[in-house]
């Protein structure tokens, strides 16, 4: 196609959007106002993901050896985990530390557990993560097999019941977000179908006169795109300035920000921002060409 050529189409598809302003304006509503409720979601959708991965990776294995065991069996058992294939990291806190860190964790109490630094009853422990939190339980039942392993931790029972969970939150929304992301699809094809419908003697007459069957759709197709963009343009700037103003209303708040674990606004925004773009500029696409089509057998 000759550059002037397109030039043309794109001339007369930006024209036909002030040609036709109310059908236009009705078109750009129904996809801003669709894609807006399909990126509510997809915010909503994105978090409760981000707040599963995040419960997801402290999920640890806590591996309590023997109090006899002597720093060769301890170095030994550290090797025998490390060459388990679906571990991550082996991090060793001796029982030292270990006493430590538990003073630390209670506070102003801890004054009731002064004196046992002389006769420490924990054990050394290691602290081991899986590459995927899903290979708890088994890196887990590999772990306890282990000579010196006297003991281990990972939440047995309330795990297997965090990752049901876990699943079958990201599955009910990604399956939402697909039924949701077709529905829309027809709903702003079928809008766009009906400015097409009211110019159908325009693509007659063009038909007529000898025009080719892509010389009538080019411009539809370019006012389209046009129509799908600037209506992906309006949810996507609204939803960016309300999770702007959310994130900063749980922030100014100590207790709200410990208990919402929101991404951040960046790269949400551009994220969001590109597949409502991308969802509006297809559906924009799709409906011109698909509705223009029947208009063109003449």
């Amino acid at each position: 196609m000759k550059i002037r050529t397109l030039g043309r189409h794109v001339r007369e598809g930006v024209k036909n959007l002030g040609r036709n302003g109310w059908m236009s304006f009705a078109s750009i509503s129904a996809v801003a106002i669709t894609l807006f409720i399909l990126g509510v979601f997809l915010v909503l959708a994105m978090n409760v993901n981000y707040f599963a991965q995040s419960v997801e990776k402290q999920v640890e294995i806590r591996v309590f050896l023997d109090v006899l065991a002597t720093k060769e069996n301890v170095a030994q058992v550290e090797q025998n985990i490390k060459t388990i294939p679906k571990v991550d990291t082996v991090t060793f806190i001796p029982k030292d530390e270990g006493l430590k860190q538990f003073k630390e964790s209670l506070g102003e109490k801890a004054y009731l557990f002064e004196g046992l630094e002389k006769d420490n009853p924990l054990p050394d422990t290691f602290v081991v993560k899986t590459k995927e939190p899903q290979d708890t339980s088994v890196v887990a039942a590999q772990i306890k097999t282990l000579q010196y392993v006297k003991n281990l931790n990972y939440g047995e029972g309330t795990v297997e019941k965090l990752f049901a969970w876990t699943g079958a939150v990201r599955n009910v929304g990604i399956a939402f977000i697909i039924g949701l992301g077709f529905t829309a699809m027809f709903l702003i094809a079928n809008t766009i179908k009906l400015t097409i419908v009211a110019r159908r003697r325009e693509i007659e007459i063009m038909k007529l006169v000898g025009a080719t069957n892509w010389f009538i759709r080019w411009p539809f197709f370019v006012e389209g795109l046009l129509m799908g963009i600037l209506g992906a343009l309006i949810p996507t700037a609204m939803l960016a300035i309300g999770y702007y103003y959310l994130l900063d209303g749980i922030q100014s708040s100590f207790e709200a920000a410990q208990l919402f674990k929101l991404l951040p606004l960046f790269p949400l925004v551009y994220q969001v921002a590109l597949a409502l773009l991308a969802i509006g500029a297809f559906i924009g696409i799709w409906g011109s060409l698909v509705s223009v089509r029947r208009f063109l057998r003449v």
